[in-house]
């Protein structure tokens, strides 16, 4: 039976052998409740769906979900199909419901901190903070959003297109340079993870050839966004925090149990790891040790002012934490998507080429990217969107209801977390056609409201829109402007127990500089 390999999943994966006897009580009392639970779960407020065990409810076959290859909306899909479009069910103690249309998207963004509100697992709360943007109450968010802005003003955005492409272009060129001992030291133990050894050997016997990495080796989003943040550069101390952060990151989608061994302990320890840190580089700072320019200087120099127009040391730290995660996993993962996508449609990849070495060509050597430049990217912008359609690196977008209310049709009860599903909206064929097709001139027409949301829409419209959409026109513009590459290993597969959909490969490619590839 399907609950029994799930339960089977999850021990494997999730527990160490001690918590593995809980689990199976736990799928004992799942299937002697199932038959009374299944008619008392119908018809709710007019929706399809199963919900299960109160608490329960679904979530061993979302976590069994998340963590197969496929990923966790393999979750959505299934009951999408068993359920139709609309459907709810039970996962982590709540009721969600997921929202496939534009419509819906429109009803909920349009109405946030009136009707809805911001709505998380227990586990993503505590892995960001309670002071976090994402988890404070509607008051809150407006001032922390605030105060949070000055790095994703226009002027700070100036600077930072030139230092991400300094980084980037310096990184990229040394790749180049070094390439064997690249491959041998630095990315060979980080890859045999992921393959078989016959694919590893290959790439080890052929290191003569040009650079073979994957684009999280690159860790450019991560580092620039601690450079910009708290002026952060040790390589040792980026890695180590890069390290706590992805266990956070891991522990988003986890039961809020603090077992040792499971990802929820891990993630809670690093996040442990990573305050104390935080504190000790405030506590320098407040004592006149160090204070560079950046983010973090400006929060602390504010210590005098009222209270509303400050953010106390627990916001500082939990929106730092917020902003350093978010660049780490979002931003990277849609660029290793796009070099993916591209490298699957080559008119697009040379159109787009064409563009970036128009741009190119007006420009000294060695000169670095303005915002004048990244404006001039007009199908470069149009790849970018598209990329953000297919990838979906945020799958939906979580809110609570806080009132009793209706959506075409359908009784939303308050308490219910309803899920803007902006993969189906941005695969649905009637807004987009042939919606698996990677087009980027479909964007030559203007879309229908809420039928492209990757960063929502509305009061909580994601704060590093315009960052992210900068960095991966800089980062598009060095690769397709000076190299040609290749994706050395095509497996679609998804990274397991990733609450945003990455490639397990990493997407390794194989880069030559472009006069070499022509």
């Amino acid at each position: 039976m399907l609950w029994k390999e799930e339960l089977v999943l999850l021990a494997q994966n999730y527990f160490d052998t001690t918590t593995v006897a809980a689990v199976l009580s736990i799928g004992i009392l799942v299937l002697v409740s199932k038959v009374c639970w299944r008619q008392r779960s119908k018809n709710v407020g007019g929706i399809p769906g199963h919900l299960g065990l109160p608490f329960v409810g679904e979530t061993f076959s979302f976590l069994s979900a998340n963590n197969s290859t496929r990923g966790c909306y393999q979750f959505v899909r299934l009951r999408r199909l068993w359920h139709g479009r609309w459907f709810r069910t039970r996962l982590f103690g709540k009721i969600h419901v997921f929202v496939p249309s534009a419509e819906g998207a429109k009803a909920i963004l349009a109405n946030d901190f009136v009707q809805f509100n911001k709505g998380y697992v227990k586990s993503m709360g505590d892995a960001v903070g309670e002071k976090s943007l994402l988890c404070v109450s509607h008051e809150d968010h407006r001032r922390i959003r605030r105060l949070l802005a000055d790095p994703f003003s226009m002027t700070s955005l100036s600077k930072f297109v030139k230092q991400f492409d300094d980084m980037l272009s310096k990184r990229l060129q040394k790749l180049v340079k070094d390439g064997k001992s690249f491959v041998l030291l630095d990315f060979s133990m980080k890859v045999i993870e992921n393959k078989n050894i016959v694919i590893f050997l290959k790439h080890v016997c052929l290191t003569w050839q040009p650079t073979y990495l994957t684009l999280c080796d690159l860790q450019i989003t991560f580092d620039s966004m601690c450079n910009m943040l708290m002026s952060l550069r040790d390589e040792s101390t980026l890695r180590q925090i890069e390290k706590d952060c992805t266990a956070v990151s891991d522990a988003m989608l986890s039961f809020p149990f603090m077992i040792p061994g499971t990802r929820y302990y891990k993630g809670i320890k690093a996040r442990n790891r990573l305050m104390e840190r935080l504190r000790e580089i405030i506590s320098r700072r407040r004592s006149g040790e160090e204070s560079p320019e950046d983010f973090l200087q400006s929060m602390l120099q504010r210590d005098s002012y009222p209270p509303d127009q400050k953010l106390d040391d627990s916001e500082i730290m939990d929106n730092l934490l917020t902003l350093i995660i978010a660049s780490q996993t979002t931003t990277a993962a849609a660029m290793t998507w796009s070099v993916k996508f591209l490298d699957e449609n080559r008119e697009a990849q040379e159109r787009l080429r064409e563009e970036q070495l128009s741009i190119l060509r007006k420009k000294e050597d060695g000169e670095l990217l303005t915002l004048e430049d990244l404006n001039k990217m007009s199908f470069g912008s149009k790849v970018v969107k598209e990329t953000l359609r297919m990838s979906n690196v945020l799958l939906w977008f979580p809110r609570v209801a806080l009132g009793d209310c209706r959506l075409e049709g359908f009784e939303i009860k308050k308490g219910w977390h309803v899920n803007i599903d902006a993969t189906c909206i941005h695969y649905d064929p009637d807004l987009y056609k042939d919606p698996m097709q990677f087009n980027p001139s479909r964007f030559d027409e203007i879309q229908k409201p809420y039928s492209f949301i990757p960063f929502g829409s509305g009061p909580r419209t994601c704060l590093g829109i315009n960052m992210a959409k900068l960095t991966m026109l800089v980062f598009l513009h060095r690769m397709t402007g000076g190299y040609r590459w290749t994706v050395d290993d095509p497996d679609p597969c998804l990274e397991k127990k990733a609450h945003i959909p990455r490639l397990r490969s990493g997407c390794p490619i194989t880069l030559k500089t472009l006069k070499d590839g022509t």
